[in-house]
């Protein structure tokens, strides 16, 4: 397959080129310097002169609270984005395939949230994310999307992809321990979305680790002991105690419904990915950093 990937500078947008390079694809990567996608002639001229069989949306503004103080940003890279590139996929006659959010949902379910739940975001960063899932639906039939959340992986910028390697510098962390999602490791997220483009099946996917899902609290604690660190290192807090500009979802665990229908095994459980990350995705940037 030809694969036109976006956002590929960031968390998944790397493992997922790098995964369909291993699968003998052609991977066009672009990171936000190469491809503004809030740019409808950058956008469309792009992805109409390559004509790619597929084209994957990784690119977002995930910055909850900056979302929440510059809406506007947040909906020309959340909403404006993903329906442009849609449009111009149409046009070229790709499958689109984008990346939406577990905080599309206001967090008052108890358990997990599947396709049958209205969605209702409670800040900026899930409303736009909606809107962009929508709008991108809306310009294209082949679209596929994929709501995740509590992503971490090699090369995260984000608090569970940098636990380990926080408390290695010796930092003391905060941890919260009343808000839960289900933690999905990057790699199995990118094989995932490279399946989704092949089947070319439209709809909207929840895409998460299999298991019951973890607190911030839960998750630090794993990958403490994984890693055969100090776990005093952790002091448990409150989400609210933390007064963050924009509101989460308490509980914004996801389960698919479409998956095991259309003959896609769950994806492995976030220990094992966590396991994985720590042993070897962590390990090499650890190295990779000290030959710098």
């Amino acid at each position: 397959m030809k694969i036109l990937i976006t956002g590929a500078g960031g968390l998944v947008g790397r493992a997922l080129a790098e995964h369909c390079s291993a699968s003998g694809d052609e991977v066009l990567g672009y990171d936000h310097k190469a491809l503004d996608i809030a740019d409808p002639d950058a956008v469309k001229s792009l992805i109409c002169g390559q004509v790619p069989d597929a084209v994957i949306n990784c690119a977002a503004w995930t910055d909850v609270d900056g979302c929440e103080s510059d809406p506007a940003k947040a909906e020309a890279v959340n909403a404006l984005g993903p329906e442009l590139l849609a449009r111009a996929s149409r046009k070229a006659g790709a499958v689109f395939v984008t990346i939406s959010t577990d905080y599309v949902f206001d967090g008052h379910k108890e358990g997990f949230y599947t396709q049958r739940d209205q969605p209702a975001p409670i800040n900026v960063y899930g409303n736009f994310k909606l809107e962009g899932e929508r709008r991108a639906q809306e310009q294209h039939a082949r679209t596929i999307v994929v709501r995740s959340g509590y992503i971490f992986g090699p090369g995260g910028k984000n608090f569970l992809s940098n636990v380990v390697s926080r408390v290695e510098r010796g930092e003391k962390l905060k941890a919260i321990g009343d808000y839960w999602g289900t933690p999905t490791y990057a790699r199995d997220l990118a094989m995932r979305l490279r399946e989704l483009a092949v089947l070319d099946l439209p709809g909207i996917y929840h895409v998460v680790s299999a298991g019951d899902g973890a607190s911030f609290e839960t998750f630090s604690m794993e990958a403490l002991r994984l890693a055969g660190l100090d776990r005093d290192a952790v002091e448990v807090v409150s989400g609210d105690s933390l007064k963050r500009p924009a509101p989460r979802p308490r509980n914004s665990r996801l389960k698919c419904l479409l998956s095991e229908a259309i003959g896609l095994a769950p994806l492995p459980p976030w220990q094992e990915g966590l396991a994985h990350f720590i042993n070897h995705g962590h390990n090499q940037a650890q190295k990779h950093k000290n030959l710098i």
